[in-house]
C-alpha cells in the first residue's frame, strides 16, 4: 500500500467531519427554510457511508497500529459526536499512535503468531482484495440499513416473522 495508516485514517476522519457539517446544514435548512426532504436524505446517506467507512478504517488502523481496544472503540464511538473525528486524529498523531507502515510481515512480537494477525497481514499484503472486501461489506451494511429505514422507525417494526416476506426482493 502506498498510503500509510495515518494518511488513510486522517482522510476518513476529515471526510466524516465534513459530512457531519453537511448533515447538520441540511437539517437546519429543512427546518428553517423548508428545503426539500430529499436534500436531507442525500446528506444523511452521504454521512452514513462516510461514518461506516470511517468506522471500518478506524478498526483496520487500530489493529495495524496495535491500539488498545479502548482506543479503537473510542475512535469508532467518536464518529457519533459531531466533528470529533478530526481532533481525535490530531490527538493520535501527537502521541505517535499513527506512525508506521502497514504490518505486512511478521516480527518477533509474539502477537504476530496469532491466526488473527496472520490473516490481517495476508489481507494487508493484498490491498486490492482488502479494499474490495471492505467496500462490499460497507455497501452491504449500508443497503441493509436503508432497507431498515430511518432509526426513529426501528422501534415499532413488524414482527420478525413477516420480515421474511420483505427479504423476497433480495432473492
Amino acid at each position: 500500500m502506498d498510503a500509510k495508516p495515518k494518511d488513510i485514517f486522517g482522510s476518513f476522519a476529515r471526510l466524516e467531519m465534513i459530512t457531519w457539517a453537511l448533515l447538520i446544514a441540511a437539517i437546519i435548512a429543512r427546518e428553517t427554510i423548508g428545503l426539500a426532504g430529499t436534500i436531507f436524505t442525500i446528506a444523511g446517506a452521504t454521512h452514513g457511508l462516510a461514518f461506516m467507512g470511517y468506522a471500518v478504517t478506524a478498526v483496520l488502523v487500530g489493529v495495524n497500529q496495535r491500539w488498545s481496544i479502548g482506543n479503537t472503540v473510542l475512535a469508532v464511538a467518536l464518529a457519533i459526536v459531531p466533528f470529533a473525528t478530526y481532533p481525535f486524529d490530531r490527538y493520535l498523531e501527537k502521541r505517535s499512535l499513527l506512525e508506521g507502515e502497514w504490518r505486512i510481515e511478521g516480527t518477533k512480537d509474539p502477537r504476530d503468531n496469532s491466526r488473527f494477525d496472520r490473516l490481517f497481514r495476508w489481507f494487508i499484503f493484498r490491498p486490492l482484495l482488502l479494499v474490495v472486501v471492505l467496500v462490499v461489506f460497507v455497501v452491504s451494511m449500508f443497503m441493509f440499513l436503508i432497507w431498515l429505514g430511518p432509526p426513529d422507525q426501528w422501534v415499532n417494526q413488524e414482527p420478525a416473522s413477516t420480515w421474511a416476506c420483505h427479504l423476497g426482493f433480495l432473492f
